[in-house]
């Protein structure tokens, strides 16, 4: 059995009916090599010759007696691969609007955590005749590098050349005295552990007071625990919707470069740019800027398959600003303060404490904390941007030809934009709830618009590159 760390017990207990804790990855297959013959079937005989390589794709939630510590993972479990790998089909007439509406729905549905929390859905009835496969792992399974890091093997990303074969039989569950004994040494562990914890805690608060006090105030970014109320700030409904859109890499690397910036940066400022938009034409003003929180990967190890080595750092996002140049300045010093702040405080610090949690408590609170109508008073929602392959990736054969990745919603926070750049592509995924937009592309449209308008700002052309890897684009029904 594998222990269930403290960030990992953190996403599980706040899986409630209306906050989600699953991550999207959909990848689109052109299958042209295989004609009709790539189907549901095809693809569940592809996998199950690699799950020897797919560990945790076997890992199965295995709760401690009378809850006195975090659950563990029972390894190599019973699957079945018909459970877990299912065919979907979109509307006609089968294009990136469909295709979307499709993921939002399988993004609304919670994961079945009593066997290996994971899924695949492999989709019939696109009008090019491509397949995307959407593939849905819980959290608490792998954050966003690890669950990266499992279909590149299933992809064949990392070039693994180790023969196929059946995957390894079943394990026997842990008995009862077992977990009952782990939960012992481990409780143990963990007190002898918290003196230290308590002296990083103070050296890193008092760093984290000294940076902010060296570089004195910044009042155009937003406070660190002052969110602004927004449309998208509310108590989520359990329903969910999904938007995607494809920019050029070399237009977005044009523009870092003309600018002097970074790519992260030129993505920030677009996305402050786009939610500017989207501020004043439904709350009717954009005056003070917001709040956006930027997972950071705490091991970025190739080989790591499971766990969350995660941390955040937030950012403020200069939706106030009218000019695009000054907002790009502004997310990028944001960002680099973030970054800072992110480093004085200890990038594990948070993560540690985490396994603190109380086991019996933590469900609890985090349902009520779901329930409230009362906004996140943390962040305004989650903005990810992720370098991906330069590389074509397959599964058997088939090229990946265009590849998107989300995380999920937080509660209070219906609004979480990932940005995943792929080859050529540099592809915006979002994920809201069903009560916030009116069209979920209103936030991709308003992107690209902010994409255009800081470009001609920065004398480059506004007429985007054309992408012809990806599927042709979908734009919000008025």
């Amino acid at each position: 059995m594998k222990r269930l760390h403290g960030m990992d017990a953190l996403l599980l207990y706040t899986e409630t009916p209306n906050v989600h804790t699953h991550t999207l990855k959909i990848g689109v297959l052109d299958v042209s090599r295989y004609g009709a013959a790539f189907n549901v079937d095809l693809f569940r005989e592809l996998l199950r010759t690699r799950l020897h390589l797919l560990a945790p794709f076997r890992y199965q939630l295995v709760p401690i007696p009378l809850r006195l510590h975090h659950p563990v993972w029972r390894e190599n479990a019973d699957i079945d691969l018909e459970q877990h790998v299912l065919p979907a089909r979109v509307a006609a007439p089968g294009g990136r609007r469909e295709l979307d509406q499709l993921i939002g729905e399988i993004a609304g549905t919670p994961l079945d955590l009593s066997r290996p929390p994971w899924e695949m859905h492999v989709v019939s009835g696109m009008a090019d005749g491509s397949v995307p496969v959407i593939v849905k792992i819980h959290h608490i399974l792998a954050d966003g590098v690890a669950s990266g890091n499992l279909l590149a093997r299933t992809m064949r990303f990392t070039g693994t050349d180790a023969d196929e074969r059946e995957p390894a039989p079943s394990s026997a569950p842990p008995s009862a005295a077992a977990l009952l004994l782990w939960a012992a040494r481990d409780h143990a562990r963990q007190v002898l552990a918290l003196p230290g914890l308590l002296a990083q805690t103070a050296t890193g608060v008092w760093r984290l007071w000294q940076t902010g006090r060296r570089r004195g105030p910044h009042p155009e970014l937003a406070g660190r625990l002052s969110p602004a109320p927004t449309f998208f700030n509310h108590r989520l409904s359990p329903g969910r919707e999904f938007a995607t859109a494809t920019l050029s890499l070399a237009d977005i690397k044009e523009t870092g470069k003309r600018l002097g910036v970074t790519i992260n940066d030129v993505v920030l400022a677009v996305t402050a740019g786009g939610l500017r938009e989207l501020l004043l034409r439904y709350d009717g003003r954009a005056d003070r800027p917001l709040i956006g929180s930027v997972p950071a990967s705490l091991d970025t190890d190739p080989d790591r398959l499971t766990g969350n080595e995660l941390g955040a750092m937030n950012v403020s996002l200069p939706v106030q600003i009218d000019d695009p140049l000054e907002r790009l300045r502004l997310a990028a010093l944001s960002s680099a303060l973030g970054k800072e702040d992110f480093v004085a405080l200890g990038p594990g610090l948070i993560k540690s404490w985490m396994e603190y949690l109380p086991p019996l408590l933590a469900p609890a609170l985090f349902g009520w904390l779901s329930t409230r109508r009362a906004p996140s008073r943390l962040q305004n929602l989650t903005v990810s941007n992720v370098p991906g392959p330069r590389e074509r990736g397959s599964v058997g054969g088939a090229m990946l030809r265009e590849f998107y990745s989300v995380g999920p919603l937080l509660a209070g926070s219906a609004l979480n934009i990932t940005v995943w750049s792929y080859v050529d592509q540099l592809n915006i995924a979002v994920l809201t709830d069903d009560q916030t937009l009116r069209d979920p592309h209103e936030v991709t449209d308003a992107m690209v618009h902010a994409f255009r308008e800081l470009r001609t700002a920065a004398g480059l052309s506004g007429d985007l590159t054309p992408v012809d890897t990806a599927l042709a684009a979908a734009t919000a029904i008025a």
